[in-house]
């Protein structure tokens, strides 16, 4: 059996608590690893080992923490095979989601690349007689992430990426259901010349995120999960005086109206709904087609689209579209819920409850599932599923279509496809979500923009990678200076570089 590690100060350290964790082949059911769960006096050694580190990191020129990110792209571009298929191993993606998964957090390191620029602060020479004025950002200390399963390697790099490259130390906190790529990422950064103790990869369950929310050194916390546990990290976070950005549930909707190309609206939907085994926070899990013509059109272009999908193991090649569900709690859960819907009374149009694969008897696998004439009272339609199911609410009109969007209790992410600007226009500027797509079902911004919902999906003022993460990981001091006038004499004649 496979005994995984934390990753303290530069080196893999075992963990000492006498708990583990238990790590699936979701493909298998089998057990293929285990990984300690550190105690909170493991969790404070390495809070308190990553603060004596903090300041020579912090005080470094920015340009020089900004190469070890040039650097650690440079080596997640080498090892992107090698972390795509431990990705895959332990979550259950295909490999070609699994490179997805790292590239779009590799695109946030790029962007750090970036820092110099985004920690400049301002000036204003001469705001009172002699009086200059600045402000500087600053480094917080020491920052937090606590991620999810569904992104082990993307979600991790939005958190450190933009933390370390403002002068931060950080302790990660993954999902202890498939932890092996973040200890990889502290493997590749330490090769990158980031100094040991500056990333500390802690892994652990409540007890360990109980210690961070406790501990006082540490000054902020980056969260992604479900939404009752993001309502438990903000509010016990911010009580005890830390800066925090919690990141919640989803129940994505795509409205599709009359005059929508359906057959690359059932595209888009397929792709969406169940890419990923349906285990994104931004998958679109309704649509909302407008009238009852372009219902049914959107039902019969789903239909066989759905049938030719290729459910399987990561190792069964490229052309499987996705795979198994990261554990067995995580398919019952999804297998009941579809339960739910039918005994509510929604119509079943394709049930990927009894899928078998043959030689993965035993494997997380839950087949392409769609529902139409779902209503609003339904579980299938309030919860976030997560998992392969896609929901149809038909809508008389573009108000009520509208409406179904903007009443939910979640606001991460919307779509509208429609061939009209008016109608893309007055979305866009009246729903009340945080992410919008026109024509594009999963709108995630890249890395220079940023990526935040609103409502139940969202919780703090900042969001996630481009200039709001910089602003989430420093704080700025405000420096009013005044100088005797007067010149002094003597003058270095040649040009020292920067040290």
């Amino acid at each position: 059996m496979n005994e995984l590690s934390h990753w303290i100060n530069g080196k893999h350290v075992k963990g000492t608590s006498g708990r583990f964790a238990d790590v699936f082949n979701p493909a298998t059911g089998e057990v293929q690893a285990r990984v300690p769960l550190a105690s909170k006096a493991e969790l404070d050694a390495a809070v308190a080992a990553a603060a004596a580190a903090q300041p020579k990191w912090g005080a470094t020129n920015p340009q020089r923490r900004a190469r070890v990110m040039m650097e650690f792209v440079r080596l997640l571009n080498r090892d992107m095979d090698k972390l795509a298929e431990a990705l895959s191993r332990e979550h259950g993606k295909t490999i070609p989601d699994a490179k997805g998964d790292v590239q779009r957090g590799l695109e946030v390191i790029e962007y750090c690349i970036g820092a110099p620029q985004m920690l400049k602060g301002e000036f204003t020479d001469s705001a009172g007689p002699g009086i200059d004025m600045y402000s500087m950002r600053q480094p917080l200390g020491v920052a937090a992430g606590i991620t999810p399963f569904n992104f082990p390697a993307m979600i991790p790099m939005w958190k450190m990426g933009p933390a370390l490259s403002s002068g931060n130390a950080f302790i990660l906190k993954p999902s202890e259901r498939d932890p092996s790529v973040p200890l990889m990422l502290g493997e590749l950064l330490k090769e990158a010349g980031l100094p040991d103790g500056i990333l500390q990869v802690v892994n652990g369950d409540k007890e360990a995120v109980d210690a961070i929310l406790d501990n006082p050194t540490v000054a902020a916390i980056g969260f992604v999960g479900s939404t009752p546990i993001a309502q438990y990290i903000y509010g016990r976070g911010c009580t005890n005086g830390k800066r925090v950005q919690c990141f919640g549930g989803a129940k994505n909707h795509m409205i599709i109206m009359p005059d929508a190309d359906m057959d690359q609206a059932a595209d888009a939907l397929i792709g969406a709904g169940y890419g990923a085994a349906g285990e994104r926070c931004m998958a679109i899990s309704v649509a909302v087609p407008v009238g009852d013509a372009t219902a049914d059109a959107l039902i019969e272009r789903l239909i066989p689209r759905i049938e030719k999908l290729k459910v399987g193991p990561y190792t069964a090649g490229n052309d499987v579209d996705y795979g198994p569900l990261v554990t067995h709690a995580a398919m019952e859960r999804v297998k009941g819920l579809i339960g739910s819907g039918v005994e509510q009374g929604a119509t079943l149009v394709t049930d990927g409850r009894d899928f078998k694969l043959q030689g993965y008897e035993n494997g997380f696998f839950v087949g392409p599932t769609l529902f139409d004439h779902v209503t609003r009272d339904m579980e299938i339609y309030k919860q976030e599923i997560f998992g392969p199911v896609l929901s149809t609410v038909r809508a008389k009109d573009y108000e009520e279509a509208l409406a179904y969007a903007m009443d939910h209790e979640y606001g991460n992410g919307t779509a509208i496809f429609t061939r009209d600007g008016d109608t893309a226009r007055d979305f866009a500027a009246r729903i009340n979500i945080g992410m919008i797509g026109i024509n594009v079902p999963i709108p995630v911004p890249l890395a220079y923009h940023t990526f935040g919902g609103w409502k139940k999906s969202g919780f703090g003022d900042l969001n996630q990678h481009g200039p709001d993460a910089f602003r989430f990981y420093t704080r700025t001091k405000t420096v009013t200076a005044r100088w005797p006038s007067g010149i002094r004499e003597g003058a270095a004649l040649n040009f020292k570089p920067m040290e």
